[in-house]
């Protein structure tokens, strides 16, 4: 009993001492760190916590110009340094610890961490942090420069034959899933060592196969339109918009834009000014004709039972196919024509012009039974003739000045499928429907003069509604005043 006595006394008496004398050196030492005390390889020991912020600020200065090695797409590798990816120090805090470490708590408690110091040493860890717009900026830069796009297969029509273009793999650099992946690597476990990071590259194959397109060999649609009566920029059009559709291929489920492969309508993109059809008028515009190109297209497309996504017909009759089998596209009021390939086989589309007449083939793989064929039937629902002509006076204009507009039949009309097997009708199904503006024969009649008796005259032709009759009148007074401008 006496003994134990003696012992905490003993004990009582050393920690009266430590709180005495370790009480003064603390007074002097309040401030700065422990011995025995690190910031991973940096030795923090007696430094106040300026001095301990510069050593860790410094240590991570010094992994600045470490090495890192990213391998973008195709396995190129860029070289930067961490100082290019932002880095920095990410848990200062840890000289507040290492500050106050010792110095919390009660008296056995700090006397405990102290001499636990003597034998075992105290390592924080070093956390880095890294500029996520800085790496960004980097990927983009350094490393996005060997992205490539997938080339498909293709196929090119020579002397009648089709020859199979091999297609080529694309790679694309996932920007937002690699800062991840080097920001993961460079905090957590770096030896800070330079190292090679493998960035997040996505791989896109190319669609198509020798063994796939060289199945295209079949006709399964055809269409030949007529743009005989065609003047040189209409009928340069019409070859021009052909010539760029000429050559797609369609693979399977992909949905084919006529409007993405003809615009824009520019004289760069090869078009030339000709007439279209606006607001129930005949207009010129740069492109004029191309709606020739579409329509032939889209009865071919009809041909060969692709599926129609989008067609819209003219606001006014076309001469060029029967009612409701025209397929009207315009970039100004985003009419298209569109169709999806909904076969098992990539198709080709091959377009040519000879003596003003444009052809598209359908190719792809037949797999419809002998015997089967179809066939496209225009049926008109009503026909509205226009009334009498509209004649309009332009004070602006000369006398013996005339445009004239023709006059256009207005339909409605509906466009069916029949479908045969061995000349016998198996179905019969609505395409579509259409309906065509009425448009009367119109004239505009300069009747500018300063000859009372000659106005009057025209405005007595203009009076009878007859473009004709004004016509006359027009070259009674021309001739009348040709003389007297001679004298």
């Amino acid at each position: 009993m006496k003994k134990r006595m003696k012992g905490g006394y003993l004990l009582v008496l050393a920690l009266a001492c430590f709180l005495v004398f370790g009480s003064a050196a603390q007074a002097k030492e309040e401030d700065t760190i422990k011995n025995g005390v690190f910031a991973e390889d940096v030795d923090l020991s007696g430094m106040t916590p300026d001095q301990a912020s510069e050593a860790v600020e410094g240590f991570v200065e010094g992994l600045r110009d470490v090495q890192i090695v990213l391998v973008a797409a195709g396995g190129n590798q860029v070289t930067v340094s961490a100082g290019d990816l932002g880095i920095s120090w990410g848990n200062p805090e840890l000289v507040d610890e290492a500050v106050q470490l010792g110095t919390k708590g009660n008296v056995i408690e700090r006397y405990k961490i102290l001499k636990d110091l003597e034998h075992e040493n105290k390592v924080y860890p070093i956390e880095l942090s890294f500029d996520l717009q800085a790496v960004n900026d980097v990927l983009i830069r350094e490393c996005t420069q060997y992205d490539t796009e997938a080339v498909d297969a293709s196929l090119v029509r020579e002397n009648g034959q089709f020859q199979v273009i091999e297609g080529k793999t694309g790679y694309s650099l996932d920007v937002e899933t690699s800062i991840d992946k080097i920001v993961n690597r460079l905090t957590d476990g770096w030896d800070y060592m330079p190292c090679t990071i493998e960035l997040d590259v996505a791989v896109e194959e190319p669609r198509g196969s020798a063994e796939e397109l060289s199945a295209v060999q079949d006709v399964l649609g055809s269409c030949t339109t007529s743009y005989t009566t065609s003047n040189g920029a209409r009928s340069a059009n019409v070859e021009n918009g052909c010539a760029l559709i000429n050559g797609a291929i369609v693979y399977p489920g992909e949905e084919f834009s006529a409007c993405d492969v003809v615009t824009p309508f520019t004289a760069a993109n090869g078009y030339h000014m000709a007439g279209s059809y606006l607001n129930g008028k005949v207009v010129d515009s740069l492109g004029g004709g191309i709606c020739q190109v579409s329509t032939t297209l889209y009865n071919a497309v009809l041909n060969a039972e692709l599926e129609v996504t989008e067609r819209h017909n003219h606001s006014m009759i076309v001469t060029y196919v029967e009612p409701s089998a025209d397929a009207a596209i315009a970039e100004s009021s985003g009419k298209d024509f569109k169709f999806v390939n909904n076969l098992d086989y990539p198709i080709y589309i091959e377009g040519y012009t000879q003596n003003k007449h444009i052809t598209f083939n359908i190719y792809g793989k037949e797999t419809r039974a002998e015997g089967y064929q179809v066939r496209y039937v225009s049926e008109v629902l009503e026909v509205n003739y226009p009334p009498a002509d509209n004649i309009y006076a332009d004070a602006s204009q000369p006398i013996g000045y005339i445009s004239t507009e023709s006059a256009h039949i207005g339909y409605k009309a509906r466009l069916w499928k029949v479908v045969t097997q061995d000349g016998v009708e198996v179905s019969r199904t609505q395409v579509n429907s259409s309906s065509y503006k009425m448009v009367p024969r119109s004239a505009t009649v300069g009747v500018s003069t300063a000859d009372p008796q000659a106005y009057a005259e025209i405005m007595a032709a203009i009076g009878t509604g007859s473009i004709d009759h004004v016509k006359n009148v027009i070259a009674i007074l021309t001739a009348a005043a040709a003389p007297e401008a001679a004298q």
